[in-house]
């Protein structure tokens, strides 16, 4: 008979991470003991995942606000700079405003609306429409913005992320603009030097500013790409993915990362004789359906994993052959029945009705996901998640 457990995943207990920690030496001896301590026994295609937080911190990946302030004043000038949908998160965003703020005499900061890219709302969607605002060509100003809508506060945090961003600026020592448009050409009526603080559109931003007469134009991708003054960098995603640190400092999203998830795979061969998954996650990609948020402000889920956790599912959609194929059976010639489909599935079913309602994603951004969810981002102490049984199917014995 088959087991009856399917897929488990564990929080795994690890040191506090710091500066130059053997992160190889630390996960591997993290999940042995808490297998013995916990009784489980490691197998075949289990999955270890760490978060890129004790990644980076074991990387020492660093920055501060004046080495943001540096590289944002040789990239754009140290004039007016357009600061073009940023998310509205003190986490995520506040030092690096501080940074950008330093690193220039005004800044405009242009605010998507109703909703920043990731589903925090400045505005209720009715109410925008009830006044007759048109999302897709209307500019704001703030004056308009206030005269519209108020001081509407984020219904998590309490906070008025307009004022919260102008007082940072000004205390940074720039005047700040505040307007409201989605489309991020509106800025260059404002400056021809702009930041595009976007993180999933920011391609497509950039595009559309360099094609409209911008002149000195990056993304978050572009600042801190490179040390500055011996300060950490992220060659690939710059200051996206970083989080703050404290007041002046930021943690950058770790690099060169492929190595460490191969070293611990291997060890893990060496010591168990088992060949697990490895990989580093960030922010899981799900969507909160009371806030609306996408919690997926880091770049992409997972920076680096093992080769076993490349593509995507390749499920059959069990009551649909139950309440289709099979529904003159039940019992154990049901199961047997449903068995044995799985057993002869082809190795690739998109498109096929039996796969249909299945999660079309890639397993990095699925596992990441329910790594995300495990951990947590508060104080569980778990940086570490064991899956196992994610690859089972109704066959596994």
């Amino acid at each position: 008979m088959s087991r009856m457990v399917g897929t488990v995943s564990r929080g795994i207990r690890a040191p506090i991470i710091r500066s130059g920690d053997d992160l190889a030496k630390i996960v591997p001896e993290s999940v042995l003991a808490a297998a013995a301590d916990d009784g489980f026994s490691v197998r075949d295609r289990d999955i270890i995942a760490m978060t890129e937080a004790i990644v980076a911190r074991a990387q020492g990946n660093y920055a501060s606000v004046d080495d943001i302030v540096a590289d944002v004043k040789a990239k754009l000038g140290g004039e007016t700079v357009g600061v073009v949908f940023p998310i509205l998160s003190r986490n995520r965003f506040s030092v690096c405003l501080r940074g950008i703020a330093k690193g220039a005499k005004k800044v405009v900061l242009q605010l998507s609306y109703p909703s920043d890219e990731v589903g925090n709302h400045l505005i209720d969607p009715d109410v925008m429409e009830e006044h007759g605002v048109d999302p897709y060509r209307d500019v704001l100003t703030l004056e308009r913005f206030r005269a519209l809508f108020g001081y509407p506060k984020h219904p998590f945090t309490g906070m008025d992320y307009i004022a919260f961003y102008t007082q940072l600026i000004e205390e940074c020592g720039a005047q700040a603009e505040v307007i409201f448009a989605n489309d991020p050409r509106a800025v260059l009526a404002y400056t021809k030097d702009v930041l595009a603080c976007d993180i999933h559109t920011r391609k497509r931003t950039k595009r559309l500013l360099k094609a409209a007469g911008g002149e000195r134009i990056f993304g978050m991708d572009e600042i801190l790409n490179a040390p500055v003054n011996g300060s950490g960098y992220n060659e690939q995603y710059g200051l996206l993915g970083s989080n703050k640190s404290t007041d002046d400092t930021v943690k950058l999203f770790p690099r060169d990362c492929q190595g460490l998830v191969e070293s611990i795979q291997q060890i893990i061969l060496e010591k168990t004789g088992k060949h697990v998954e490895v990989m580093v996650y960030g922010d899981g990609a799900f969507k909160d359906p009371v806030g609306k948020i996408w919690e997926l402000a880091d770049p992409v889920v997972s920076p680096a994993y093992t080769a076993g956790l490349e593509g995507t599912p390749n499920e059959l959609k069990l009551k649909y052959l139950a309440d289709n194929d099979f529904a003159h059976l039940s019992g154990e010639a049901l199961r047997d029945a449903i068995k044995a489909e799985i057993e002869k599935k082809d190795g690739n079913l998109l498109g096929q009705m039996v796969s249909e309602g299945t999660t079309p994603r890639r397993l990095t951004d699925l596992i990441g996901s329910l790594c995300d969810l495990t951990s947590g981002s508060g104080d569980k102490g778990t940086p570490i998640v064991y899956i196992q049984g994610y690859f089972d199917n109704y066959t596994t014995e």
